[in-house]
């Protein structure tokens, strides 16, 4: 036996300690981490900068590494909200009555075991713990080298309150760096009901082929909006500069603007906050012209044909000029990685077909895709969001890591 697969083992037993804990026990938890997240800020940051130290800033990624005061502070708010939520365990989801007078519920249940497979993202370690751990979840955490220092200190953080709780600190294992112990991971049937990659989509096509244990898929976000025929300029202007700028490495950054023909004078209207910003932008011909003059010309560049289906994380934007809503639907429907897509219209008719005829994860009506998070949503916070149709899609929060069992109750019934 590997020394992992000893190590998921303990995992799977604590996994099922977990079931025993009460829900105000489970929320106290919560609280103290998000407290002594607080108090151990100076430590989290010193541990986040040897993490900085070895990547230059200049990479996209570096925002997403990159732990501040606040956004410390912002994570211990997350950490309470999901602790003032319901528990998401025992819900009856169904119930019916057998003409034999057996009863038949459907009772919401945790997966048991949740690995997480993850890049230079150390605010995911903290969302993932408090959202498996509030939904009676042991989770195995494989971050990225890229953010070791950064990881450790924060399990180091959940370890020490889970002892003074008297649980298992295997309720939260974080793995060591090796690629080896990714494939393990993957191929660990029978010790790990469920994994979860949240990064690039090299490492969720990467898992997806490697694993055989299930697999939901999240993260890779190619995110468009469509400027219509109707569209109004201030709100594009707004939700184009929100959904491009906002943050620029995270999967819900706008990647590639459609704008409907007719409406191509106001394009530099609409690009103008952008300039501002420094964002590069790949304008198909039409595009081009229109902004000619207006937009800075050492951002503004010739669209090329790998400029569409391009997930940037950084400060660039294609731009695509298309005659009618049917193209703009045809063009989503062929580069979409079925993220989040938005339209930005005063015409009914059309926001009604694009909602329904839009295959995404979240599609948005005259609002920034930037809105894409488990706590915009309400959820707290969130384990990634779900670019896939089987069990879980958009955010993933409490509800979607639960599963379900059948409890049968009857007084003797036989076959």
């Amino acid at each position: 036996m590997s020394a992992l697969i000893s190590l998921l083992e303990s995992v799977r037993a604590a996994s099922r300690r977990l079931n025993l804990l009460d829900g105000a026990t489970v929320d106290a938890v919560l609280l103290a981490v998000a407290d002594e997240t607080e108090r151990q800020t100076e430590y989290i940051l010193s541990e986040n900068a040897r993490d900085l130290a070895q990547m230059s800033p200049t990479d996209p990624k570096y925002d997403r590494l990159q732990l501040t005061a606040q956004r410390l502070a912002d994570i211990a708010a997350d950490m309470r909200r999901v602790a003032s939520l319901p528990s998401p365990l025992g819900k009856t989801l169904s119930e019916t009555v057998r003409p034999n007078g057996m009863t038949i519920r459907k009772v919401s249940v945790p997966f048991g075991v949740v690995g997480i497979i993850y890049e230079a993202r150390p605010n995911v370690t903290f969302d993932v713990f408090s959202l498996c751990l509030k939904s009676g979840n042991a989770c195995v955490l494989k971050g990225g080298s890229d953010a070791a220092c950064s990881n450790r200190a924060i399990t180091d953080i959940i370890h020490r309150v889970l002892i003074k709780f008297g649980i298992d600190t295997n309720t939260v294992v974080l793995l060591s760096n090796e690629r080896s112990v990714t494939n393990e991971l993957l191929t660990a049937v029978g010790y790990v009901d469920l994994v979860i990659p949240r990064g690039s989509k090299g490492l969720i096509d990467f898992v997806r082929q490697q694993a055989r244990v299930p697999v939901i898929e999240t993260g890779a976000g190619v995110c468009h909006t469509y400027f219509d025929a109707a569209g109004d300029v201030a709100k594009g202007r707004a939700i184009v500069l929100n959904a491009k700028t906002r943050r620029v490495s995270v999967c819900n950054a706008l990647d590639c603007l459609l704008v409907h023909r007719g409406r191509l004078t106001d394009l530099p209207a609409l690009c103008a906050p952008l300039a501002e910003k420094r964002v590069i932008v790949y304008a198909d011909e039409p595009a081009y012209a229109a902004l000619s003059g207006s937009y800075p010309a050492a951002l503004l560049q010739p669209a090329a044909a790998d400029s569409y289906g391009t997930e940037f994380l950084d400060y660039k934007m294609a731009i695509k000029t298309v005659a009618s809503l049917d193209e703009a639907l045809q063009h989503i429907a062929r580069y979409s990685s079925q993220h989040s897509e938005s339209i930005v219209s005063e015409d009914a008719a059309a926001c009604l077909r694009f909602t329904r005829e839009v295959d995404a994860a979240c599609v948005y009506t005259n609002v920034s895709t930037a809105f894409t998070d488990g706590g915009q949503f309400g959820f707290g916070a969130e384990i990634g969001i779900s670019t896939q149709k089987l069990h879980a899609r958009g955010p993933m929060a409490l509800p979607e890591l639960t599963t379900y069992k059948y409890i049968i109750t009857g007084d003797g019934q036989t076959r």
